[in-house]
């Protein structure tokens, strides 16, 4: 790897296989990291965002990374604020 020019693919399949293989996790490829980032930012930002980040040219692309599931949707459901008042006040 010359400074300053990144890791290559090559180096990083075979730095994951060797840390997986340690850790006892089977079938790990590079795009889970991938698939990692995109659900951790759909966590702190919006798919919007995410999309342009990852080069994706639509939300829709984007979503078929987001391997937060349910917990998301709680989450939100959770901080949904939805004021209250009775009529007539």
């Amino acid at each position: 790897m010359v400074e300053g020019q990144g890791i290559s693919s090559q180096s990083l399949n075979e730095i994951m296989k060797r840390r997986a293989r340690e850790a006892g996790v089977t079938d790990l490829v590079t795009h889970d990291l991938r698939r990692t980032t995109a659900s951790d930012l759909l966590d702190i930002t919006d798919a919007v965002t995410v999309a342009g980040y990852l080069g994706h040219a639509s939300t829709n692309t984007t979503a078929k990374y987001d391997r937060r599931g349910e917990r998301a949707r709680k989450k939100a459901a959770q901080e949904l604020h939805i004021p209250y008042s009775r009529r007539g006040d």
